[in-house]
């Protein structure tokens, strides 16, 4: 898929690779959601779906942090506060501790709430807000949307689709 650099294609990838993973989403059985097979996202460790699913959730969750403290005019503590660009694999710890209580249904729906409420963030935005200026560093805000969520969901997409072709489910 290519990088979208406006508002329109912003929101086309957004939907596009969402409604993808969220149907592989749906034919994972629920009693395999906690199941620590699929590779983690730090090195060395295994993860289970639930934990992909906070794992996107988490980052979901940040982006709109970032999104509401910039429109406030208010500092962000980039990527999240007690957290540096170098400890992600920590992070995506803190994401699956963060959720490990949810049951898978109520992870999907928070993970529709929150996709939900970016495509509407998305959409109050203009081709100029989203990707006429530098947002966090170089990269425009439509850039560090994508970043954050159309591309981890097409990326998590494919490791389900492995991991499930790895079980022996229905691919």
């Amino acid at each position: 898929m290519a990088i979208p650099g406006s508002k329109q294609e912003l929101l086309q990838a957004l939907q596009s690779s969402y409604q993808k993973l969220r149907a592989e989403l749906s034919t994972v059985p629920a009693a395999r959601a906690r199941e620590a097979t699929l590779e983690g996202h730090a090195k060395g460790t295994q993860m289970s779906v639930a934990d992909l699913l906070a794992y996107l959730l988490g980052w979901n969750l940040l982006l709109l942090k970032w999104s509401e403290a910039q429109a406030s005019g208010l500092a962000v503590d980039w990527p999240e506060t007690g957290y540096a660009w170098n400890e992600l694999g920590r992070l995506a710890q803190k994401f699956y501790a963060d959720h490990a209580d949810l049951a898978y249904p109520v992870l999907l729906q928070r993970l529709d709430a929150a996709q939900g409420r970016i495509v509407a963030l998305v959409e109050a935005g203009s081709d100029a807000s989203l990707y006429g200026r530098a947002w966090y560093k170089h990269y425009s805000h439509g850039r560090m949307i994508q970043f954050n969520s159309a591309a981890p969901y097409a990326n998590a997409r494919l490791r389900l689709r492995a991991w499930k072709k790895a079980q022996g489910l229905p691919v």
